[in-house]
């Protein structure tokens, strides 16, 4: 996808074109959200704030004009393109000028976290608004099978409402980071090539945050009620940082072996084929704060 990077980079029609093109057909194609958002960020990556912010805004415009032809309104697209852009733009400046991806994935956790809070303050009962929803997504299954278990499925509903709006922010920090990846990538493949793998194989998580997230954990594990309830969808939040953290101390790992060209793509592979597979990953994540796991590796190589 080098070639679509170097058309991006021409200039700003072109970022704009591919952005705001991108975000309506993302409505039908969801992954096509992470290359859109990946043209912001690369353009703010190279080029700085302000041109980022340029493009943002005419790709915003230009996809509430596709939006008002193709759609008969101009609203919903051009709050679904502030939405899409604004996170990985304001991320994509931070990490232009910390150099330190990491500290991005950090920085997305938090949004992630004022989300989930901002959430249970505007609405009042979070876990009765996502239980309806859930209903509702189920009932033509339920009345197209009469041989499903409805008590089931239905105390499964009330579980899972409890926890949606983390598991939905969850979802939506993973694509804004997958974008910011992605634009990673373009740039090191364009000015300056390996860069990105050195940056990425190099991820690590700092104590203070692995302290805060402990924090998190034990306040929900303690606590009770609605508050617990936040502590809770907070917690699914830092598996998104443990779940980056994770993965790429297991690349950096793999890679030390002479069966790395097998096992490399088989880690990625396992984890899109056995969702299952992400727990251990995060427990790679968890555990690489306190024993550093990657420096154990490096040393058992030098000493083969």
């Amino acid at each position: 996808m080098n070639f679509l990077a170097a058309y991006i980079m021409k200039g700003r029609m072109q970022a704009m074109i591919v952005a705001s093109s991108l975000a309506l057909l993302s409505l039908v194609l969801p992954p096509a959200s992470i290359v859109s958002s990946a043209s912001v960020a690369l353009v703010t990556l190279r080029r700085g704030g302000y041109e980022g912010f340029y493009v943002l805004i005419c790709a915003c415009l230009s996809a509430a004009l596709l939006g008002f032809f193709l759609f008969g309104s101009f609203q919903f697209a051009l709050l679904y393109g502030l939405m899409l852009w604004l996170p990985i733009w304001f991320i994509s400046i931070v990490l232009r000028r910390n150099k330190h991806l990491s500290v991005a994935i950090e920085i997305a956790v938090i949004i992630g976290i004022i989300a989930v809070i901002g959430f249970y303050v505007y609405v009042s009962d979070p876990a009765l608004m996502w239980q309806a929803v859930l209903e509702g997504m189920v009932k033509p299954m339920l009345a197209n099978d009469s041989d499903m278990p409805v008590d089931d499925i239905k105390q499964s509903i009330q579980i899972f409402s409890h926890y949606m709006t983390g598991g939905i922010t969850a979802g939506a920090i993973y694509g804004l980071l997958f974008g910011l990846f992605l634009a990673r990538m373009w740039q090191a493949a364009l000015y300056n090539p390996g860069g990105f793998r050195e940056e990425y194989l190099t991820l690590k998580v700092r104590p203070k945050v692995a302290l805060v997230s402990v924090f998190v954990l034990m306040m929900a594990w303690f606590m009770s009620g609605d508050i617990a309830e936040i502590f809770w969808n907070i917690t699914i939040i830092f598996i998104v940082l443990y779940t980056f953290i994770g993965t790429a101390i297991l690349h950096a790992a793999f890679s030390t072996l002479k069966m790395k060209r097998f096992l490399v793509p088989m880690l990625y592979v396992t984890l899109i084929m056995i969702p299952h597979a992400i727990a251990v990953v995060i427990i790679v994540g968890i555990t690489d704060v306190w024993v550093d796991l990657r420096s154990k590796f490096s040393n058992k190589v030098r000493t083969e």
